[in-house]
């Protein structure tokens, strides 16, 4: 993280923040960068297995860090979490797409009810906290343009992405009615250290590089498909901007790339950074081609004018940084 992304954390010193989904790979990421700029951090995670929550994500971690075990769709718990915090980073949920359509009940109770939770929670006992929820980019759907900006017409292809969307519209709901200070960031593929592996659940990504790791042959679908990624740091800058920022209360920003890449180029390009792996193209199974997106790659020019964020690791770099990370904390993450 660069020396402008840390003096942004700097200005959470001694803040009380919460983070939801806080063992999961962004959530502890988040959580150590917050913690080493001072703030007082609570994580709370329900460690599900199939969800991203791992506690060796804090292993190693700055001092200021409480961890809550607890799930965000129990309401007495969100009561007495909220209670008292500065700021919330929302980023709990439920990723899988083919999950959501095994068991769609599930999904919306995470991705939409237990919203309701939390900001019930944060209206009767702390309106004035600041919060940033952690959306998609799967809310948009198959892409009618491309760059994909804010202005697109939501379509989701999956019942995730169809819960996402509620629950990030009753993010805005909150603030446009009661005053509730939300943000929401509707992220695209995002990688790095601490990221799940060990499935494609949270990503695909995090499976290729489980299968580069053990010398497997990444299965890549389809190939030809255009996609753009963020390394963890630079989403966790995207938030902490956001949120210090009180313009950018009630708006809704996407996170992106300038660096478009297809998924047949992607595998290669892990392959070098790695130094090994192969891969095999396959035919989409029909479960995953009936909710296959196509192209996307977002528009980040407004959350550029509004803070001035914008991506400072390269893919090339990021990959890197993330092999290097799970060679040596693999049996951690499988």
């Amino acid at each position: 993280m660069d020396l402008s992304q840390r003096s942004v954390a700097g200005v959470f010193s001694g803040k009380r923040v919460l983070i939801t989904g806080g063992l999961g790979f962004i959530g502890s990421n988040l959580a150590r960068v917050l913690a080493a700029g001072g703030a007082r951090v609570t994580v709370v995670d329900s460690l599900i297995p199939e969800y991203g929550g791992n506690l060796f994500n804090l292993d190693g971690a700055p001092p200021g860090i409480t961890v809550n075990i607890a799930d965000v769709r129990d309401r007495f718990s969100m009561h007495c979490l909220v209670q008292d915090r500065d700021v919330l980073f929302n980023l709990a949920g439920q990723t899988s797409h083919l999950d959501s359509m095994h068991d769609p009940f599930t999904d919306l109770d995470i991705n939409a009810t237990a919203q309701l939770f939390i900001l019930e929670a944060c209206r009767e006992v702390n309106p004035q906290i600041d919060v940033v929820l952690a959306s998609t980019r799967q809310i948009y759907g198959r892409p009618q343009y491309l760059p994909v900006d804010e202005k697109h017409p939501i379509s989701p292809v999956d019942v995730n992405g169809v819960s996402k969307n509620a629950g990030e519209q009753f993010h805005l709901l909150y603030q446009s009615v009661y005053g509730l200070r939300t943000r929401v960031l509707r992220l695209t593929n995002t990688y790095g250290p601490r990221m799940r592996i060990k499935d494609a659940r949270q990503t695909f990504l995090g499976l290729w590089i489980k299968q580069v790791l053990t010398g497997q042959p990444m299965e890549v679908w389809g190939g030809d498909q255009l996609r753009d990624f963020n390394y963890v740091d630079d989403v966790v800058a995207a938030m902490l901007r956001v949120v210090a920022d009180d313009t950018t209360v009630g708006q809704v920003y996407n996170l992106g790339s300038a660096e478009r890449i297809s998924l047949r180029d992607l595998a290669k390009l892990l392959i070098r950074v790695a130094g090994q792996g192969s891969f095999e193209i396959r035919d989409f199974p029909e479960e995953r081609k009936r909710i296959d997106i196509g192209d996307y790659y977002s528009d980040s020019a407004k959350i550029e004018a509004a803070v001035g964020w914008r991506p400072t690791v390269a893919l090339a770099e990021g990959l890197g940084r993330t092999v290097r990370y799970f060679r040596e904390h693999f049996r951690h993450y499988v």
